[in-house]
């Protein structure tokens, strides 16, 4: 059997989906975070369940909402699994009573009641289930508790298909204008294969995709339109408006009868108090860059520092014994130099970054988890209208810290096609973890002093050039206005220790597993070409295929204040792999990771190595990178555009780092 898990966005269904499966997707203490479904088994049984993106309702506003829509009317699930936040039960049951008319045997797991319990407040749980007419299973996702019997109430009533027993909730006009519809299109609906009751409900809020599913013809659409002109005017509101207040009116009711408050949670009080200072009018901003720096001089001079030390001394150790081990054997010249200058310079020089990346994810899983990146949205929202864009637009910017590819999948969360092909052009600024070995190996061979501040000064720039990208195209290729924003902001929870470690461990596992694929083979590459002329004879670097290459290129980058092939080459394998150009360098300037940074300021000078930063920065995103944006925007065209802005900025601002600054230094 197939079960879809829907809910709310953040209200536990990931980790629900985590603990049915036996998964380890990411969870996060923000919305947005399940922009795709995910299918897994459920542990022992080969039933599957299907992780929906988090939505607010059934309307077709949000690309969320269409997946979810329609998966259950066109996929037609066994049963739903309808995950309900209880310390927000009157907002989440919105979405309920939605889902109830679609028809379809469903349960509720009623989340979070470990919090209920700790805040003394009391469901009735049998009598809220009764008012609903269907079961509904309190658990606590995240310590596993009721898992097991939501599993088996939704094995038996997908088996003995039991459907909500209610979906009547309106009366009055309401009631009169769905009910005459939902006899009107019976036949349509049925064609269509949609329930009548639910596309009754779609068609008094005014929605087109389902007006075009149902092909109604313009007498019936008359008639439809009609009795919602009739019950607007004796209500005296509009359409959305008049079924959201029944849907509300009747969860009032019924939380009214079944919930027993004691005053505000402690968690909300907390997250109050909290609030009063993190996101304060003008202390949040400042706050949020001292957090930021802090976690850079952490990682970068402290910690992640000195565990990169140590994993460079264990690779150039490890390297030097398979060197020697080569050299006694009398292994072929050339296999010594494919193994040694090729995979293991290659690999081995990125491989030395990895505690880096590990730590800087893990102070940023922390800020996640505990729910303070929701309240960075918030607080950005105010400068990110001023460029055009809402702040549900800095939830996709801010993945971007970490990877390209799913943050411009979740610019899916938002509304307008306007708002997301926009924060699509501007999230490629933001600068991604991918980087960070090209950033860690020149600001400790050129600013060992300043590491810290020459991160978040990179990380900046990045930020201002969006700002400007931003201006320009709200008055250009975007014009119009962002739409208004709202988002949920979570209470402050500490964060969860399995949480945070798989997300570290994501990441390792992402950036090893592109060590020993993508880097590996383009390490080879890199070495073959380096390696031999275009007769195929042994030569030295600067007689090299190469070298031939890279000369050609070179020029281009020199009012940037390097004109050296080796640079070039490396810029260029970067298209592959951000962490490819440390590992390209490292090849062609024959060295080990710890002798890359000394070998590296025969090539630059700090002018131009900051230069030379700022162009990695700026430059177009990896290969897997541009293949989403190219399935998200879905034009060949606008891809190619957004790779010729980028590399042309890019160029632009490394050039006029170098340049002004050569006048002062």
């Amino acid at each position: 059997m197939k079960f879809a898990l829907v809910g709310n966005q953040n209200c536990g269904k990931t980790t629900l989906f985590n603990q049915l499966t036996g998964s380890n997707q990411h969870v996060g203490n923000f919305p947005g975070v399940t922009v795709d479904s995910k299918e897994g088994l459920i542990q022992k049984r080969q039933d599957i369940v299907v992780d929906l993106p988090g939505i607010y309702s059934l309307s077709p506003y949000t690309n969320e909402e269409i997946v979810t829509r329609d998966f259950i009317i066109k996929e037609k699930p066994d049963a739903i699994l309808n995950i309900v936040d209880a310390t927000n039960i009157e907002r989440n049951l919105y979405l309920s009573m939605q889902l109830m008319e679609l028809h379809v045997p469903m349960v509720i797991a009623l989340n979070m009641m470990d919090e209920i319990r700790e805040n003394g407040t009391s469901i009735d749980i049998h009598q809220l289930s009764q008012e609903l007419g269907l079961p509904i299973i309190p658990i606590s996702a995240i310590k596993n508790e009721g898992v097991a019997e939501l599993i088996h109430s939704v094995v038996e009533v997908a088996k003995e298909k039991r459907y909500p027993s209610r979906i009547d909730f309106c009366s009055g006009p309401v009631h009169r204008a769905i009910h005459g519809i939902s006899h009107l299109i019976e036949d349509h609906a049925s064609a269509a294969g949609v329930p009548p009751r639910f596309a009754a409900t779609k068609l008094v809020e005014g929605d087109q995709p389902m007006r075009d599913e149902l092909h109604l013809t313009a007498n019936e659409l008359d008639m439809i339109e009609h009795s919602v002109l009739e019950m607007e005017q004796e209500l005296e509101t509009d359409r959305e408006a008049a079924l959201a207040d029944m849907r509300y009116t009747f969860i009032e009711d019924t939380c009214a009868k079944v919930v027993k408050k004691k005053g505000e949670s402690k968690s909300y009080l907390r997250s109050i108090a909290i609030d009063n200072v993190l996101t304060h009018k003008y202390f949040a901003i400042p706050i949020f860059i001292g957090i930021m720096l802090t976690i850079f001089w952490l990682t970068f001079s402290v910690i992640g520092a000195y565990l990169s030390d140590v994993l460079a001394i264990i690779v150039d150790t490890i390297t030097l014994n398979v060197d020697q081990f080569l050299t006694n054997a009398q292994i072929n010249p050339v296999v010594h130099s494919l193994i040694i200058d090729g995979a293991f310079a290659g690999v081995g020089s990125v491989l030395s970054f990895l505690p880096i990346i590990v730590v800087l994810f893990f102070f940023l899983s922390i800020l996640e988890d505990s729910g303070y990146m929701a309240r960075v949205a918030f607080v950005m929202d105010k400068l990110l209208r001023k460029i055009g864009l809402s702040g549900r637009s800095f939830v996709p910017m801010l993945i971007g810290f970490g990877c390209t590819v799913p943050a411009v999948m979740a610019t899916r969360t938002l509304s307008s096609e306007r708002d997301r092909k926009m924060t699509i052009f501007l999230t490629p600024f933001m600068s991604c973890s991918a980087k960070l070995p090209i950033y860690a190996v020149f600001t400790y061979a050129f600013f060992p002093k300043y590491q810290g501040l020459v991160m978040i000064s990179l990380y900046l720039i990045g930020i201002l050039i969006g700002i400007l990208g931003g201006l320009v195209f709200k008055k250009t290729a975007f014009k119009g206005k962002p739409v208004p924003f709202v988002m949920e902001l979570p209470n402050y929870r500490l964060p969860g220790l399995k949480s945070v470690m798989l997300l570290m461990w994501d990441k390792a596992k992402d950036f090893l597993t592109k060590a020993f694929t993508i880097i590996f083979v383009s390490s080879i590459v890199i070495w073959f070409l380096q390696t031999f002329d275009f007769r195929f004879n042994m030569v030295d670097g600067s007689s090299s295929m190469l070298a031939a290459i890279g000369k050609i290129i070179a020029p281009v980058f020199q009012p940037m204040g390097f004109n050296d092939w080796r640079v070039s080459t490396a810029l260029i394998t970067g298209f592959t792999a951000k962490e490819a150009v440390v590992s390209t360098l490292a090849i062609l300037l024959g060295t080990s990771p710890a002798e890359l940074p000394n070998l590296l300021q025969t090539i630059f000078t700090p002018l131009s190595a900051f230069s030379f930063l700022v162009f990695t920065l700026l430059y177009t995103p990896c290969v897997a990178a541009i293949s989403a944006i190219k399935r998200e925007l879905q034009s060949s065209w606008m891809t190619l555009c957004l790779i010729l802005l980028q590399c042309s900025i890019a160029w632009l601002f490394a050039v006029l780092i170098y340049q002004v600054g050569g006048i002062f230094l």
